[in-house]
């Protein structure tokens, strides 16, 4: 996975401090070992320190260099215990909600990054997606310049039958249940840039319909063909087609045919579905019968990077979203 190799390298050169707040799960507790030993992350794991210890203990993985932020004992508790207090006050807290909700690790560790105390989270392995897309939310929040969150799957392509080798961008498949116009145009702006910034080279963008220029009438193709427009003016010098369907997105043959003026010709590397239901429906099938190796879902649109695991993920799994997730500290400082 010679992409995947690219990222774990762009991060080892410019490591971020990443938090993790399952370090009693030895699957985490591995990578996280791993991802400090090889120089990719400054991990701090979140948690009670004896399950940690007897975690790693059990397991035969050291914790040495790694740092344990128990959060009953922390010098960090103070600190983080009042940022939280302040920030959702407005919402409600009162001082003994948020004595008890920060001792919830995932609570503890958003809120080391929204204090500027570490630069990423990443969870998952335990905690469901949406604890995990919540925690964000409240505590670290949208980036400024970012209409809203979403996310996006990095599927990599390495099995002898894939067409090329590499990866792609598939994006909303996790998060924006039904965008509108407006949302389905900030998804594929954000995904293009979490394309040049993981795939390292420029976007090539497709709107996916089941239409393509305009073979098809309805207000689903509308909302596509809106939204690229939308993207059209916002960044002008972005390749993107509008309104494609997903053959003639990938096989240039058949771009050629359907869409002779396309920008992406038949070359997409990030593909936009037009709801969650068909990026989700996609991402799976491309995973379980082409074999590729999807990564997420990563989010995309907060201050700063917290992203998600599945609860099924091995450690390798981890591994390459801690690498991920220090390359993207560097495009949200």
């Amino acid at each position: 996975m010679r992409l995947l190799d690219n990222i774990i390298e762009a991060a080892r050169s410019q490591p971020a401090t990443i938090v993790l707040c399952e370090a009693d799960d030895p699957r985490v507790l591995a990578a996280a070992q791993r991802a400090q030993s090889k120089g990719i992350a400054r991990i701090m794991l979140v948690g009670a320190r004896q399950n940690i210890e007897a975690c790693a203990q059990q397991h035969g993985i050291s914790l040495a260099d790694l740092v344990i932020e128990d959060p009953a004992t922390s010098s960090h508790l103070a600190t983080v215990e009042a940022a939280l207090l302040a920030l959702r006050a407005p919402k409600g807290m009162q001082p003994e909600d948020a004595a008890k909700q920060i001792q919830d690790p995932l609570c503890f560790a958003n809120m080391l990054v929204h204090c500027n105390l570490a630069d990423g989270s990443v969870a998952g392995a335990v905690y469901s997606t949406a604890d995990v897309v919540r925690c964000a939310l409240q505590l670290i929040g949208k980036a400024p310049d970012a209409e809203l969150v979403s996310s996006f799957f990095l599927m990599l392509m390495c099995q002898p039958h894939h067409p090329y080798k590499g990866g792609m961008i598939f994006s909303d498949c996790g998060l924006v249940i039904d965008p509108n116009a407006e949302q389905l145009a900030s998804i594929a702006q954000a995904a293009a840039e979490s394309a040049r910034r993981l795939l390292q080279t420029e976007p090539r963008v497709a709107m996916l319909s089941f239409s393509t220029a305009g073979s098809a009438h309805h207000p689903a193709v509308d909302k596509v063909i809106k939204a690229a427009q939308l993207v059209k003016q916002r960044c002008p010098d972005l390749a993107i087609d509008e309104d494609i369907q997903l053959d003639a997105a990938l096989v240039p043959e058949i771009a050629a045919r359907k869409l002779p003026n396309s920008h992406v010709k038949g070359q997409a590397n990030v593909l936009i579905f037009p709801t969650l239901e068909a990026g989700n429906i996609a991402y799976k099938a491309a995973e379980r019968l082409g074999q590729l190796t999807a990564i997420g879902p990563l989010l995309q649109g907060l201050r700063k990077p917290a992203n998600d695991l599945s609860r099924g993920c091995s450690s390798d799994d981890i591994y390459a979203v801690i690498a991920i997730t220090s390359l993207q500290t560097h495009s949200t400082s």
